[in-house]
């Protein structure tokens, strides 16, 4: 049977081969499996006109969008990420000589590699905050997976009862998910559901401890002591492992400090710079837990509930889970050196 559709280049240069090696039309078409219309057809082409490419291309309704509306239609995008394709189409729309539908303003979003994202939320950065990220990434930039395994990483999380996933959408390209006209800014807030606090280094996972009211200072100081120091002394007795935790107000408060200078021949307390969850692999780990407990059949009810499954959950991670988060450090401090301490994707 012969070939449906149109031919390639290289196949109509096969026929044109085989044809002047002296095969017939027959010959040919049983060897290459074309029809003997196809060869017939090929043939007379070359020896007419010696072409051997196909004019199909040039077949077809013309484009409604040129190059120039295109453009255009880009900088519209641009100008709005959160624009909506009625919008975008409204807009085009205007001025313009010819009017074209949301379909095609659809389609041709698509074809210029557009597509509908929700942003990226990151933390909102100052002037200040962007430099003390960048310097920590510069004095850090040398440092090996080596070094990073001796940083016992912690922090707090909330998980709620109810997940709310917001419903803002961008448009944007492939490589523009961390352009600032693509992000949406958050700032730390609370609400319901259970707070906890963990710790893990690359050697092992540590303990996840409930927080039953407000995390101050008493309380932290108390996780401190009772969690934080036999942790460090455990995985490193030589006294050579760092303790990370973010700039939140009761890790900065005079008791903990002393509590830390009291301790400083037993391990370093690492200088973190602050707004940096990208900096820190234990938010993917918070990450696992929360996407883990969203796709638990029976989902929790109460708080108690909620409680059980995030401990649970914590003591089933794999080794390799938060072994392979540690092995990031190098790639994110290198994203942060070339976004000049801005965000990062991480």
């Amino acid at each position: 049977m012969g070939k449906k559709g149109d031919l390639s280049d290289f196949e109509r240069g096969m026929i044109v081969g085989a044809r002047r090696a002296g095969l017939s039309i027959s010959e040919t078409a049983d060897l290459l499996g074309f029809s003997r219309t196809t060869i017939s057809r090929v043939y007379r082409e070359w020896s007419e006109k010696e072409k051997t490419s196909s004019e199909r291309q040039f077949c077809g309704r013309k484009c409604l969008v040129d190059a120039r509306g295109q453009r255009r239609m880009a900088r519209l995008v641009g100008a709005d990420r959160r624009a909506t394709v009625t919008q975008i189409t409204t807009r085009y729309n205007q001025g313009g000589q010819k009017s074209i539908s949301e379909r095609t303003v659809r389609g041709t979003l698509r074809q210029m590699g557009y597509s509908s994202r929700r942003p990226h939320r990151v933390p909102l950065l100052s002037a200040k905050n962007r430099k003390l990220r960048l310097q920590f990434a510069q004095a850090h930039g040398n440092w090996t997976i080596e070094d990073w395994k001796n940083v016992a990483w912690s922090d707090e999380s909330r998980f709620l009862l109810r997940h709310s996933d917001g419903r803002v959408r961008i448009w944007r390209l492939q490589h523009e998910s961390m352009d600032p006209s693509c992000l949406v800014s958050t700032v730390q807030a609370g609400g319901g559901g259970v707070m906890v606090w963990g710790i893990f280094s690359w050697h092992s996972l540590g303990p996840l401890v409930p927080i039953e009211h407000r995390c101050n200072a008493t309380a932290y100081l108390s996780i401190v002591a009772d969690h934080v120091h036999p942790f460090m002394t455990t995985m490193y007795p030589t006294s050579d492992g760092y303790f990370q935790q973010d700039n939140a107000p009761c890790h900065k408060a005079g008791i903990i400090s002393d509590w830390f200078l009291e301790h400083d021949n037993e391990f370093t307390v690492l200088k973190w710079p602050p707004q940096s969850p990208d900096l820190n692999p234990i938010e993917h780990l918070w990450d696992v837990v929360e996407r883990e407990i969203r796709i638990m059949d029976v989902q929790p009810t109460n708080l108690r509930q909620l409680c059980d499954a995030i401990m649970s959950i914590w003591t089933k991670l794999p080794e390799e889970c938060f072994q392979h988060l540690v092995e990031s450090m190098p790639p994110r401090i290198e994203a942060v050196l070339k976004a000049k301490g801005g965000p990062t994707r991480y």
